[in-house]
Parts: C-alpha cells; structure tokens; sequence
C-alpha cells in the first residue's frame, strides 16, 4: 500500500481554521485530541457493541465518523489510515495473518494434547452471524482507539517505539477485568496483540489493516468456542482444555498461553523490519505533534 508518512508532521492548522484560546490549543495538542477522540470513540462503542443485529457494524461506522472529525478538525491532519480505497484489500491481508495466527496457535495446542473440540450443535448462521457482527464492532473500534488515536498521540511526543511500548502496556492492562486474569495474562496480551498490532500498524499505516487482523483473532477463536480474554462464547464448537495452562491459557482462553505469545514474536519480527524499512518508524525528536 502507498501511504503518505508526512501527514503527521504538517504544519499546525491555520489560525481561524479550528478552535481558539487556551482551551482551542489544548485541543489541537496530542493530548487534547487523544483525549476527545477517546471519548467519542469510546462512548459510540459502549453503546453500540453489545447491541442486536447489525448495531456494533452500524456502531463501528459511526466511531470512523467521530475518529475522521477529530483527526481533521483538531489533529488538522488528513486521515489517509482510514482511506476507503484500498481498504478492503488492507482488511483481507490483516484477516489472512490474523486467521493463520490464531489457526495455527489453536492446531499446535491441539496437537500437544491442550484442547479436544467437538462439535457444539448449535445453528451455524445464527451463531456466525451474531459473531461476525460483534468483532466487526469490536475490531474497529478498539483498533481507532488504540492504533489510531493512542499510539498516534504518543508518538506525536515520543516517538514510534515508546508509542507502542505504551499502547501494548495499556492494551494488556484493558484485559485485566477477564476471567481468569492476571499479570501473565496482561503481559501476553500486550505482547502479542499490543505490540505485534502496534508494529503491524507502522508497517501499513492502515487501521484497516490492523482492523482485519484484529477481526479474524477474536472471530475465530468465538467460533471455535475458546474463551476469549476470559469470556467464555456461545461458539460452534465446545473446547475443553488439558493440561498446563501455560499451553492452553486455561479460563482466560488461548491469549494467555505460551504458543500466541512465541508465534506473534515471529510475526512481529518482519514487520518491525518492514515498518523500518518502509519509514514507518519516528524516532522522539521528529515527533512534533
């Protein structure tokens, strides 16, 4: 994907173009816009993500409404990240490595005698409708607060690497509240899912990129049954764990086992090169913003 690096180092607004006074600049800081576009983001997910039929997709549309006015009105920044051409593409690839991550995480525990699964026997539409709907909510809107407003927040101050540093400690501790949880937990989940979202986000600059891979985690470890960050879905599947909850993660599910967190080490290896590579990565002193 082509993606324009400079967009976050423009020069700030126009005087007239955006808000005034003290309170106009601390809007237009990171930490101001951050701040609001947390709280909107924030406020559309706690309504919409738990929400019948399509209301988390409809809920997701309106968190990139919110995101694309906050970034454009008070960050005074385009938003090439959720650029609609091309986005379906960046969803797919983000998909197919989310899939082959967890995939493979769910056949190696397998295969070393953590989890037996077998067929739950409920509807398949009802149960892959309901899921698909739910982690499209729930993918977008964790991924524009985290990926999108958090890191790019931070890194404005202190740079890519302390930005993702931060996001992946706040996005473990946001998994704290799980059955089952713990500081391993958190510490896996930050790994795993903080800093490889984190660097896979550097690499395309694309939220739907980071989106899709985010969506095929949760989607098929709800379908397979697994519990997911300690909550225990209504899957197609019923899994039932063996063994040390190194390998299987025990009550929290497979975010907390040992083969995710070396498998998104791998993962994250080529795109911290290919994020460096591609310009993707600032250190502190050009972060302005």
């Amino acid at each position: 994907m082509s993606t324009t690096f400079t967009a976050r180092h423009e020069a700030e607004p126009a005087p007239g173009t955006g808000p005034v006074g003290r309170g106009g600049r601390f809007l237009r800081s990171p930490l101001g816009w951050t701040a609001t576009g947390l709280v909107g983001v924030g406020l559309v997910a706690s309504l919409t993500a738990t929400g019948p039929g399509p209301v988390p997709v409809l809920g997701a549309a309106a968190a990139v409404a919110v995101y694309a006015l906050v970034m454009r009105r008070l960050a005074g920044r385009d938003t090439s990240e959720i650029a609609r051409p091309g986005a379906v593409r960046e969803a797919l690839r983000g998909g197919a490595i989310g899939l082959g991550f967890i995939l493979t995480s769910l056949v190696l525990i397998a295969l070393l005698g953590g989890y037996s699964i077998s067929w739950a026997g409920r509807g398949l539409f009802a149960v892959a409708g309901s899921a698909v709907m739910v982690q499209i909510g729930t993918a977008v809107t964790e991924e524009l607060m985290f990926r999108g407003l958090l890191l790019q927040g931070l890194e404005q101050r202190w740079g890519s690497r302390i930005a993702i540093a931060v996001t992946a400690v706040f996005f473990g501790a946001a998994h704290l509240g799980g059955a089952g949880a713990s500081l391993w937990s958190a510490l896996a989940i930050a790994l795993q899912a903080g800093v490889m979202l984190g660097f896979a986000y550097m690499w395309r600059r694309s939220i739907w990129f980071v989106a899709g891979l985010h969506f095929a985690w949760n989607t098929v470890q709800q379908l397979a049954g697994i519990p997911l960050s300690g909550h225990t879905p209504d899957g197609l599947f019923t899994v039932e764990a063996h063994g040390s909850t190194l390998l299987t993660g025990g009550i929290f599910g497979l975010e907390a086992s040992m083969v995710p967190v070396l498998l998104s080490v791998l993962i994250t290896i080529p795109m911290f090169v290919l994020a460096r590579r591609a310009g993707g990565l600032f250190p502190r002193r050009r972060a302005r913003r």
